[in-house]
């Protein structure tokens, strides 16, 4: 042994030997200092939610976000509110309503962007629409006139009923009008009222000639005022908004309500679904440490002498944390679940070793003594080894892991101070016994033993492995989608991806800045013809094409529209017709429907006709069912009411909207709202110009198209899909780099410490082989890189050096194969991976899916590692052993 190990081997049994005798000063002052620095850590460290913000702000693509965010601030931080409900008057109104209360709102809000109730668009809504479909609401509003003037005279069932009726005739007669939507939506209030729904009657869908749809959404920006002081910095202005929803009458599964998304409520659900998987994670890991524990010690004192040193451990890393960093993220949240798989495993190595060495015929200081000085070596040498590996990625541009790699490989050192200075101070109190080899042990010594026999086994499945693999690498995906990091159950999330699923309005689109209003149309022009481009939106387009013409129709519209209006006491008229009244005026409708379809059953509204003529017998059948009852007569008469309400409660207000519609007159950009010019112009003078995709770009192949594709003519262009697909290459850069210094950084490490290049390479051969498998682990469960899980490359880099180091270490010390794989440290390299794959584990459970991948590519890995280790690494250092001339 030279003088430099011997040194080494006296240093760190002195270091044992001096905690074991001054354990009690030892214990107060590793508690006193956890104490304050547990209470340093609840006062001071935060938690920042930005997942962009994990980048470093020299990197291109974060630089033009950072430029387009200055420009127009209130596209920063932002609610998305998606109102739904049955009819566009409703969403419409609801949406106006709960803007005014946004507005008002000013301790939890401070912007609120509701385009579609702007009065100016209100007004000059019609101009934006093309020639063809103006013409069409034109035609349409032209046959709905004489009904629309009728039912204004008299807003009740009975004449509504009375002028379909007549319209009925006219087409049986032979007259051509365009009723088909009008019955169909009839029909649908009906079914529904039948039901015990209501499902009123949208009379701007008619006189716009379209279908009615079973639902209409409308979207609200809504600027929070974020509390960084607290944890969840958007909690109150969230809460803010479903109470007064409540009030409203929203609800998740009434005819009307109202999501919250946007990347606020994205990064808030995302904050709370790391930190409950953490949390959650991290008591299940603690649990199944201990039965882990139980299984490799059956001793309450080493199984309390352990935890108690994984926790203290595990809050003074949290104090390093917060004063090294500051602040975790939605990475470097994990890392307690990490060390609390990594952490334990030092321990447990002493534990067995000084559990092995303990003999009943010698002092237990003596064991102690062997201990420390044998295990105090390997330890630091993983330790540092493993520092290194985390070490490796501070230098990267992608924060967030830099951040987790400081707290990591930090804590892997406080975890062998830990261990060598707390952990013997403990035996004063939970001594280490000595006791028979448990039959476990010795089941698992047989099941280890078994590669020995099968060597040519092991070196074909190995070299047959790697070939697979490597064929496997150029197969491996990255996940550029960050919805995919979050809880797929939460509101935002699945509300997120249903608009991105509509393409006409996607949260997702591509920004391009320019500094000249004159360079717009050419870039414009360029990006319209892209395939991958939906549509593109500009300052041009606030101004439209073609408005005297557009004027004329509207000015046309206007004439045959003509005066109408409603009084507030109109539909007091209901009340005036008895329930006789109004059945016998459905009852003949019913029969005009089904005297039109009986003689024209070609005709092109017959199947329309068909459907609303089994709608009326159904409801007059129904109405029936009360005639025997004691309040018959009030319950029909009641459901008559509520019918009325459903067809014609919408039309005074929509008629009031088109009236306002009919009035307006061309414009230019003069006459444009300071509340729309800046969504588009900044107040620096830059220009926007939004992108939108012709896919969902949801999916990855699709973003990519569809960015490579804007980014081919406005290199500088910004926005989520950019920020996606750009981090996540850097992020695989970073850890190409990362990694490959981390691997330089450990081979050196391994050389000085070893001082052996054959040592140094059975230590790697494993390592590299278990990095090799679990990529191709990926390609084969389909799981993909994300930017969470892929921390997983450096975590089984550190795990893999610790447990090769250790068998090469102990092989070294003269233990031959068969003998190896029996002694304490094989089973120290067992239950540490157990422990830490039953940590690793515990994450997959986690709501947050980022978190839960990683659990599961940790877990995959780690299963490899123990076979690389446990398996193929003895089979090599028994092939070592007979090339040295050592007996097998």
């Amino acid at each position: 042994m030279s003088s430099s190990q011997s040194f080494s081997v006296r240093f760190f049994s002195h270091w044992a030997i001096f905690s074991y005798r001054y354990a009690v000063w030892i214990i107060l002052l590793i508690l006193a200092l956890t104490t304050f620095s547990t209470l340093y850590t609840a006062e001071n460290l935060g938690v920042h939610t930005d997942t962009t913000d994990m980048l470093s702000e020299e990197v291109p693509f974060r630089a033009n976000h950072i430029r387009y965010i200055q420009s127009f601030p209130q596209h920063e931080d932002t609610l998305l509110l998606a109102l739904n409900a049955p009819t566009p008057e409703q969403v419409h109104e609801a949406a106006k309503a709960f803007t005014a209360f946004l507005n008002n709102d000013h301790p939890h809000f401070s912007g609120i962007y509701y385009l579609a109730g702007e009065p100016f668009l209100e007004k000059n809504g019609l101009f934006f629409k093309d020639l063809d479909e103006l013409t069409r609401i034109s035609d349409y509003l032209a046959a709905a006139q004489p009904l629309i003037a009728r039912i204004a005279e008299s807003p009740t069932l009975y004449t509504f009923s009375a002028v379909l009726t007549d319209a009925a005739e006219e087409l049986r007669k032979g007259r051509k009008l365009d009723l088909e939507s009008v019955f169909s939506a009839v029909s649908a209030t009906l079914d529904a009222r039948i039901a015990g729904q209501s499902r009123a009657l949208s009379w701007q869908a008619l006189l716009g000639g379209e279908a009615q749809k079973s639902t209409y959404q409308e979207l609200i920006i809504a600027k929070p005022k974020l509390d960084y002081s607290q944890i969840f910095a958007a909690e109150e202005p969230i809460a803010a908004i479903r109470s007064e929803a409540e009030k409203m009458g929203f609800a998740p599964d009434a005819i009307k309500n109202l999501r919250i998304t946007g990347e606020v409520a994205l990064a808030h659900d995302e904050l709370n679904s790391a930190m409950h998987g953490a949390q959650d994670a991290g008591l299940l890991a603690l649990v199944l440490v201990a039965v882990v524990l139980l299984l490799a010690f059956r001793s309450a004192g080493a199984i309390v002498t352990v935890m108690i040193a994984l926790i203290l451990g595990l809050l003074l890393t949290a104090a390093f944390a917060t004063v090294a960093v500051g602040h975790l993220n939605l990475i470097s949240i994990a890392f307690a679940v990490l060390y609390i798989g990594l952490g334990v495993d030092y321990a447990i190595h002493f534990l067995l070793r000084l559990e092995e060495l303990r003999d009943p015929e010698q002092s237990f200081s003596e064991a102690l003594n062997h201990t420390g000085g044998d295990m105090g070596q390997s330890l630091l040498a993983c330790a540092i080894t493993t520092a290194i590996g985390f070490y490796a990625f501070m230098p990267t541009t992608y924060r967030g892991v830099a951040e987790l790699g400081l707290i990591s490989g930090t804590g892997m050192l406080i975890s062998f101070l830990i261990t060598m200075t707390l952990i013997p101070a403990l035996q004063r109190i939970f001594p280490v016994k000595t006791r028979k080899l448990p039959d476990s042990a010795q089941s698992i010594n047989h099941v280890l033993d078994l590669p020995r026999h099968s060597r040519k086994l092991v070196y074909f499945l190995t070299v047959a492995a790697i070939a697979a693999s490597i064929l496997a690498l150029p197969k491996i995906r990255f996940d550029y989608n960050l919805l995919n990091l979050n809880n797929p159950r939460a509101e935002s999330v699945q509300t997120f991806q249903e608009l991105l699923g509509s393409t006409e309005d996607s949260p997702w689109h591509i920004n391009i800045l320019v500094n000249d209003s004159e360079e717009i149309e050419p870039i414009v022009k360029r990006v319209s013809v892209l395939p991958e481009v939906k549509s593109v939106i500009s300052m041009l387009d606030l101004v439209p094409q073609q408005q005297e013409e557009k004027s004329l129709l509207i000015e046309e519209m206007a004439m045959i529209l003509g005066p109408v209006s409603f009084s507030p006491t109109a539909f007091l008229i209901a009340d005036h017709y008895t329930v006789a009244e109004q059945r016998g005026a459905l009852d003949r409708l019913r029969i005009a429907l089904e005297r039109l379809v009986g003689e024209q059953p070609e005709h092109a509204v017959a199947n329309s006709a068909r459907k609303l003529q089994a709608s009326l017998a159904n409801l007059l059948l129904h109405l029936e069912k009360f005639s025997n009852a004691s309040d018959g007569g009030d319950t029909k008469a009641r459901m008559l009411r509520a019918l009325n309400d459903d067809l014609l409660s919408l039309l005074p207000g929509s008629i009031q909207r088109l009236q306002l519609a009919l009035s307006a007159q061309p414009f230019g950009e003069d006459a444009l709202p300071v509340s729309i010019k800046e969504l588009w112009q900044g107040s620096d003078g830059v220009y926007r110009i939004a992108v939108y995709p012709q896919e969902n770009i949801n999916d990855n192949d699709a973003l990519r198209r569809f960015v490579r594709a804007v980014q081919e003519i406005a290199p500088s262009a910004t926005g989520i899909p950019v920020i996606s697909l750009e981090a996540g290459e850097a992020v695989v850069d970073a850890f190409i780099h990362a990694f490959t210094l981390a691997l330089l950084g450990v081979v050196v490490a391994l050389w000085i410490m070893l001082r052996s290049i054959a040592s140094t390479a059975l230590v790697l051969i494993p390592l590299l082989l278990s990095a090799l498998f679990t990529c191709a682990g990926t390609v084969l469960l389909d799981l993909p890189f994300n930017f969470a899980n892929i921390i997983a490359l450096p975590l089984l880099l550190g795990i893999g050096i610790d447990s090769s180091l250790h068998m090469v270490h102990r092989s070294r010390s003269g233990v031959v194969y068969e003998s190896l794989l029996h002694t304490s440290t094989a089973r120290a390299i067992f239950y540490s991976a157990l422990t830490t794959l039953v940590g690793f584990g515990s994450l997959v459970f986690s709501m947050h899916q980022g978190t839960s991948s990683m659990g599961l590519l940790l877990t995959i890995g780690l299963l490899i590692t123990i076979v690389c280790v446990l398996i193929i690494l003895p089979v090599l250092l028994q092939s070592a052993d007979k090339q040295q001339g050592n007996p097998a």
